[in-house]
C-alpha cells in the first residue's frame, strides 16, 4: 500500500499499521525525485508493508518522528516504533532498510 500524506498525521499511520516505510522528501530535492519511483516500485512489490510519502517541509510533526535533517530520508517503523532511518539516493540502502523490518 502506498499513500501520500495530505495532513501532518504520520503518527496515526505508524500507530495503525504494523510495518511502515516512509520517504521524507521535498519538491525542490532532486535526489528525492530520483528515489520516488523506486520507492513506489517497492511499494507495489511488498504487500505487508505500508509505504508513505511525506513532504518534510509541509509536515514538521511527522518529520520529528524520524529526526529528519537531510533529504531524502527513509524511515522504517515496526509496531509503532522507529527501527532505523537512512539518508540515501541509492535503492540498495532503501532495500536494506526494508529488509530490517520484514522477513525478506
Amino acid at each position: 500500500m502506498l499513500q501520500e500524506l495530505e495532513n501532518d498525521t504520520l503518527q496515526e499511520v505508524v500507530d495503525s499499521n504494523e510495518t511502515v516505510l516512509v520517504q521524507f522528501s521535498a519538491s525542490w530535492c532532486g535526489n528525492c525525485r530520483i528515489m520516488k519511483p523506486k520507492f513506489k516500485k517497492l511499494a507495489g512489490e511488498n504487500e505487508g508493508v505500508s509505504f508513505v510519502l511525506v513532504d518534510a517541509e509541509k509536515f514538521p510533526e511527522s518529520r520529528k518522528l524520524a529526526n529528519v535533517n537531510n533529504l531524502p530520508t527513509f524511515a522504517a517503523f515496526k509496531n509503532g516504533k522507529l527501527v532505523n532511518q537512512v539518508q540515501t539516493n541509492k535503492v540498495d540502502g532503501l532495500i536494506d532498510l526494508l529488509n530490517e523490518v520484514t522477513d525478506n
